[in-house]
């Protein structure tokens, strides 16, 4: 995947003013809301007008023309806006559509009457080159006055991410959060019978598009995890009939085994530098959490060695400490550790069972499987207090954060049927909603912000 080329700002625009450079982070004109994890979400109304255009041409991203594009790009920035629970956007195809030269010079007349706090102005044109150059602009509406501008110069296939860079802009600037739009999700796509699923490993945009299947469901794959540099997948494969960690080289499709035991491994994740991935291993009945280099060679560090089973290793962002869980206690709880398998403490002890944790980007939560009667996601701080369930249904599991560390994603099965979905809320346990998949879907993860 090529990455995005961040354009200079000073585009040329014919009748319309020049960009000016991105606006300073200090300055305190508009709106800027902090959102903290204890606060009410705001209510802020923004309109979100079609994309703008200097010229409409046909285009490989959109037969159409750039017309046409600039109303899907907007549409992208809505649809990311409309579903955290943070804003009231109102999307394109509600509002007139501005014209090239009044995306540096709104028509306030038009946006006051419409009720809107905040407006989203872009535009996008075709370059000689056969990119597309494509810019957001974020007004306040009350003051007359613009917040922030940014933009992207993308190859035709990659619109869609300089839309949710878009939203991200928008995102981090009102709500004071960093984004988490312009990333990507692996999980596995389940197919076929209650009794006799199909498991592929799949990978997808942050809001489902662009899906991509990897491996073609002759073996079973679960518990995906990106690498940090998004370069590589680890997951287990039941390839050669037992269960084993792969790694997966995205661009080249190349798998490498992780370790070659003949144990049974599973529970891959990634250290935050890449280097190392931990993994549970099972031997002579007794399972414990293990340290071997991404790239399978050398030594593999044996980090547990309890007489009991302790699997789910996952590292806090600085990678000094593992989060995971074990029944040495007597039921399926969660400890953490220091990285060097030192310093063992339980910390989940407010009735029930604890699995699955992970650890939130911003090293301030973690997340888990919360095990009492139904199966819900929950909440806790990394030394076991202010335990909050953000979900209640019959069997929700496997929980990974956005890269930002305010929502969350994870899956949940139903009753009976035992189809599976990806859905997601956000930490006060509101704004939950359903990823639309093509198939059904199980073991997701975010991936960071892509670079």
């Amino acid at each position: 995947m090529k990455k995005l080329v961040f354009a200079a700002l000073f585009f040329v625009f014919g009748a319309v003013p020049a960009m000016a450079q991105e606006a300073d982070p200090d300055d305190e004109g508009g709106i800027s809301v902090v959102v903290t994890d204890d606060s009410a979400w705001q209510d802020i109304g923004i309109a979100i007008a079609s994309f703008a255009t200097n010229r409409d041409v046909a285009t490989p991203a959109n037969a159409n023309g750039t017309a046409a594009l600039g109303f899907e790009l907007a549409s992208v920035v809505y649809n990311d806006l409309r579903f955290n629970g943070l804003f009231r956007p109102v999307g394109p195809d509600a509002l007139p559509r501005p014209t090239y030269a009044q995306t540096t010079a709104p028509a306030w007349s038009t946006w006051s009457g419409r009720s809107a706090e905040m407006l989203v102005h872009g535009f996008v044109r075709a370059n000689d080159n056969g990119n597309l150059t494509v810019g957001c602009y974020l007004y306040d509406v009350v003051l007359q006055t613009e917040l922030v501008r940014e933009g992207w110069e993308v190859a035709p296939g990659e619109w869609r991410r300089a839309a949710h860079r878009c939203a991200d802009l928008v995102y981090s600037r009102l709500s004071g959060e960093s984004p988490f739009f312009d990333s990507r999700i692996a999980y596995i796509a389940e197919t076929g019978p209650k009794d006799n699923r199909v498991k592929r490993l799949a990978i997808m945009d942050s809001d489902g598009a662009n899906h991509r299947f990897i491996t073609n469901g002759q073996s079973t794959a679960l518990s995906p995890r990106y690498s940090p540099d998004y370069s590589r997948i680890a997951y287990l494969s039941y390839q050669d009939g037992n269960p084993r960690i792969y790694v997966y080289e995205i661009d080249s499709g190349r798998q490498t085994l992780v370790t070659e035991s003949s144990n049974p491994t599973f529970a891959p994740r990634w250290s935050p530098d890449g280097r190392y991935i931990l993994y549970s291993m099972a031997v002579a009945g007794n399972t414990d959490i293990y340290r071997i280099r991404a790239d399978g060679s050398g030594t593999p560090l044996r980090l547990t060695n309890q007489p009991s089973i302790e699997v789910g290793g996952s590292f806090s962002p600085d990678g000094s400490r593992i989060v995971f869980e074990s029944d040495q206690s007597g039921s399926q709880q969660c400890y953490v550790m220091d990285a060097d398998g030192t310093n063992q403490r339980r910390i989940s002890f407010f009735g029930g069972r604890c699995a699955s944790p992970e650890w939130s980007p911003r090293g301030d939560q973690i997340a888990f499987t919360h095990i009492a009667g139904n199966f819900r996601i929950a909440v806790m701080t990394p030394e076991g207090r202010n335990m909050r369930q953000l979900t209640d249904a019959w069997h929700d599991e496997g929980p990974s954060w956005a890269p930002n560390g305010r929502i969350i994603q994870f899956f949940r099965t139903e009753q009976g049927s035992g189809d599976s979905a990806i859905y997601q809320v956000d930490l006060t346990g509101e704004n939950e909603r359903r990823l639309r998949t093509p198939v059904g879907a199980s073991d997701p993860a975010w991936g960071p912000v892509l670079n």
